[in-house]
């Protein structure tokens, strides 16, 4: 190869300067949306609305409350609560300050909680009036942990609400927690906050059980929330001033970063504090949604709610963007008849949320219906901002054919894939083998480029959009002292798509002239008491547990039998 000549790599050359070169981050859409758009509603809830120039004064504030508490970088802030608009302008305010937002699904129990705010250090927890009892009992289970005079309490704020019960906030005001009005009342408005230095650093952490004993801390950069706000948007047709309905939980995967997008569009936040057919009903009518995401289980609930809470037929099209298990095709079909534009997606935490879409094409208007949704229902092809997609056989990384048959694991690579797990090493190791993120979920590729899932190699059980590890689930009922051998399998739920079916082989002695109901019900109030809610299996069956000649549990054929038992059709939380 010839030697380049004198002066050619000059074009490559140019250096980076403060003029050219800035490091990503989705806090300037917020400023943006101040200056361009200062009046339009940025946020509503209830009775209270702020504007995009109100809400960047608000964010300013929390940013400076808690710079003046020595709250900034290699700090992490926590947030427990629902979809208020604390929570949103958290997203802002937390990183304003150069803090990562620590935000905590509020469905865990208080030993849950405790494990993530303990191995977050987070310095701060914001807690909802709601739930700020079960962060005080997270607080005092890492206390009891540890020596009492070595534990450096956090401090504590509550958020209140005028629609919740007021004793629920003057408790915690007893308990000596910050209101949250009050500490933005500290802050300065017009806080010079500075972007990151380096695009690489921390925005977020977000905690998935994963197949671990313990939940994994995925952590989140500036550059990769920059990046997938962008394009989230942009492979929804996310239009400027879109209004969007927060049906989805912002604690999950930091609202599918929409949190962001919504900033960089103007677009305006409709808060729901509790998921209702008839409330996105009544805000579909009212308030001109246009946008909300969901899981499958929100939307087979607006198609089977009772006609007193429909409001048909709806005064817009109605775009919904739904991920998690696999929205059966008749529901795709459902929605679509009813005036809703279903995008179907999916992601994970590692992947800052939804990062494949299936992106419709014009020549299926013209397919059967069944053909239609059946295509819809697929997986689909990468995000814009996610360079790499593809299947592969996991011990060599070949890609498996584009055949729709062939099996394989689904991996991912690019700037909206996580940093990486915290405090975590082996998982990394084995998360970024060779050179893409494993997903752990086996699916196959069409001939059209179009990915599948197919099944989950590592059990996750997906419930209303909640991931749930089956290996945690059987050990706590492990615990239950008639319980032999247990296998806990996903079962076909009518109302949250999967739930979990455990598989119990008792004890000898555990019968003691009671019937397998009494069992069943002294089982799940075991479970109830030790678990999530969600966690808890749905059904309960009682048996030998079919196993391989080396004393393996057959999981695939417990799956299968689980099939056969057909839908739960009465799940409750």
């Amino acid at each position: 190869m010839a030697a380049p000549i004198e002066g050619e790599r000059e074009i490559d050359d140019l250096p980076k300067n403060p003029a050219n070169h800035e490091a990503l981050t989705p806090l300037w859409f917020l400023e943006r949306a101040a200056v361009v758009q200062p009046r339009r509603p940025a946020v509503v809830h209830g009775s209270t609305t702020y504007t995009w120039a109100e809400t960047y004064r608000r964010c300013r504030r929390l940013a400076s409350a808690l710079a003046l508490r020595s709250i900034g970088p290699g700090c992490t802030v926590a947030v427990i609560a629902p979809n208020v608009p604390a929570l949103y302008e958290a997203h802002f305010g937390v990183p304003m300050a150069g803090a990562v937002l620590n935000s905590i699904n509020i469905r865990l129990n208080a030993q849950t909680i405790a494990f993530l705010l303990e191995h977050s250090s987070s310095k701060v927890v914001m807690a909802d009036q709601e739930y700020f009892s079960l962060a005080e009992e997270a607080l005092k289970i890492i206390a009891d942990k540890h020596k009492k005079d070595t534990f450096r309490r956090p401090l504590m704020v509550v958020i209140g609400d005028e629609n919740c019960d007021p004793n629920s906030l003057h408790v915690a005001l007893r308990n000596g927690a910050v209101e949250y009005e009050k500490l933005l009342e500290t802050g300065d408005p017009e806080f010079a906050w500075k972007p990151p230095k380096d695009e690489w650093q921390s925005i977020a952490i977000g905690y998935t059980s994963g197949t671990t004993s313990s939940p994994k801390g995925v952590v989140l950069h500036h550059r990769g929330a920059y990046l997938m706000a962008l394009s989230a948007a942009l492979v929804w047709g996310l239009n400027e001033g879109a209004v969007y309905l927060w049906t989805l939980p912002m604690f999950h995967c930091n609202g599918w970063c929409y949190t962001w997008s919504l900033a960089a569009l103007f677009g305006t936040s409709i808060c729901l504090r509790q998921v209702t057919t008839k409330a996105i009903y009544s805000a579909i009518a009212n308030l001109g949604v246009t946008h909300f995401c969901a899981a499958p289980v929100v939307l087979n609930s607006l198609i089977n709610a009772p006609p007193a809470e429909k409001i048909l037929p709806l005064p817009r099209t109605v775009n919904v963007m739904t991920a998690g298990a696999a929205p059966p095709a008749s529901l795709l079909a459902s929605m679509s008849d009813q005036g809703f534009r279903v995008t179907h997606t999916y992601g994970l935490t590692e992947t800052y949320g939804p990062s494949t879409i299936c992106v419709w094409k014009p020549e299926w208007d013209l397919l059967p219906p069944e053909t239609r949704a059946r295509l819809h229902s697929r997986q689909g092809v990468r995000y814009i901002g996610l360079e790499g997609l593809d299947v592969v056989n996991p011990e060599t990384m070949a890609p498996v054919p584009a055949d729709g048959k062939t099996i394989g694991e689904i991996v991912m690579r690019g700037n909206c894939v996580m940093k990486g797990y915290l405090k975590n090493p082996k998982a990394n190791q084995e998360a970024f083998a060779g050179g893409w993120y494993h997903t752990g979920d086996l699916g196959v590729k069409h001939t059209d480029g179009y990915i599948e899932v197919k099944d989950r190699s590592k059990d996750i059980i997906i419930s209303g959009g909640e991931n749930i590890s089956s290996l945690e689930v059987e050990n706590v009922l492990y615990k239950h002292p008639a319980v032999l051998e247990v296998s806990v399998v996903a079962r076909p739920d009518e109302r949250w798509g999967e739930s979990p079916c455990a598989f119990i082989t008792l004890k000898p002695d555990a019968r003691a002239g009671k019937d397998e109901e009494a069992i069943s019900a002294e089982i799940m109030k075991f479970c109830r008491e030790k678990m999530p809610a969600y966690w808890v299996p749905k059904s309960v069956v009682f048996g030998p547990l079919p196993k391989t000649g080396t004393g393996k549990i057959q999981k695939n054929i417990l799956r299968k039998k689980a099939k056969e038992l057909g839908p739960v059709k009465k799940s409750r939380l």
